[in-house]
């Protein structure tokens, strides 16, 4: 082959390439232009703004997060504010949406932009990417929308768009489908607007090449899908192995006295730093649990057993099988112990941070 050919098959693959390119994006942000929903973290450029969002919406769906995402911007309108806020504070407006360790990681790394970077969101991708409870995910998107930078995300959407795209057959839970995802991804990233880019894509991945059923018929990219051409669209993406779902059992020993109860404060777990009754991680009997409340607290005067409400919690990798014994008392030794102490019984919640398990029993107490 002569020079001339040479660099004249080059210059076909690089025209190609960006044609490929430029294809595949003006069909993403036309369809974004005219499908996307109006969400407040993509009316700014604010990193702080940014951040909370992509924390808040790890693992949870954008209608659920919305609301929390509003009351925190309202609480804490910057990362100073959060900074100086007490965790209690930071997990009660937290309550609900679960997975408890993304908030207190929250709070730990304001700590560290404040002290570290005077209160500036860092601007540059590693150290962003150096944040505690910051992801490649998390990273590309605020230096992304935040800062103009060329990183591409790759989140549940993307990896689903991106495997359909390519027909991608490894499956994408794995090194080897993750290698795919990424070398595909960069063939089509638009360097050149990865704000638009990104967004674009995870929303098109959330509304239009959605889990199961989605519609092929109306999608701008159908033409170009290979899972479309190859009838495998339902299949696409694979994912090997499931996540085993272990059976836990709880028996929460609910002291009443009047409107007042006993809790504590959990050290560790999923729920470290929350508020609950005192628990025991095993099944037990109505007797077993008053026999455990008598000697472990040193209770006196305990009137009656008065119910037991069994609540099922499932959680990602776990089914929780709880019982709530609910014990009334007379009287209440100086006791308990030095981690348990007396409080309204409509304190826990509102002003203790609790579990979504505990507060499904409170709501049933109701």
């Amino acid at each position: 082959m002569d020079k001339f050919s040479f660099f004249s098959n080059i210059l076909s693959f690089v025209s190609t390439f960006f044609e490929n390119i430029l294809k595949i994006a003006t069909l993403l942000f036309e369809w974004y232009v005219n499908n996307k929903r109006d969400l407040p973290w993509r009316n700014t450029e604010d990193p702080y703004c940014i951040w909370l969002s992509e924390i808040l919406l790890q693992q949870t769906r954008v209608a659920q997060g919305l609301p929390y995402y509003l009351k925190f911007i309202e609480h804490f309108p910057t990362v100073k504010d959060l900074a100086a806020a007490r965790e209690e504070d930071i997990l009660n407006l937290w309550q609900g949406l679960g997975y408890y360790s993304r908030a207190r990681n929250l709070h730990s790394t304001a700590h560290v932009i404040v002290k570290k970077y005077k209160g500036q969101f860092p601007s540059n991708y590693n150290d962003i990417r150096a944040l505690k409870g910051i992801g490649d995910y998390t990273a590309a998107a605020i230096s992304s929308f935040a800062f103009g930078l060329p990183h591409a995300v790759i989140d549940g959407n993307v990896n689903r768009v991106i495997s359909r795209l390519f027909g991608i057959e490894n499956p994408i839970n794995k090194p080897a489908g993750q290698a795919e995802i990424k070398t595909a991804l960069e063939q089509i990233f638009d360097r050149s607007r990865p704000a638009l880019w990104n967004q674009a894509i995870m929303e098109f991945g959330a509304l239009q090449c959605t889990p199961k059923n989605p519609n092929c018929i109306d999608c701008p990219l159908c033409a170009k899908c290979q899972a479309w051409s190859s009838k495998k669209v339902n299949i696409l993406p694979r994912k090997e192995g499931k996540t085993k779902v272990m059976h836990v059992f709880h028996s929460y020993i609910v002291m009443m006295r009047g409107s007042k109860t006993y809790i504590h404060k959990r050290e560790k777990g999923i729920w470290e730093n929350l508020y609950q009754f005192p628990l025991v991680e095993r099944q037990m009997t109505i007797n077993e649990a008053i026999i455990h409340a008598t000697e472990a607290y040193d209770i006196q005067g305990i009137v009656h057993f008065h119910s037991v409400i069994e609540i099922e919690h499932v959680l990602s990798h776990r089914k929780i099988f709880a019982k709530f014994y609910t014990i009334s008392l007379n009287t209440i030794s100086e006791i308990l112990k030095n981690d348990i102490f007396e409080t309204e019984l409509d304190d826990l919640g509102k002003v203790f941070p609790t579990s979504v398990l505990t507060l499904k029993y409170l709501k049933q107490q109701k």
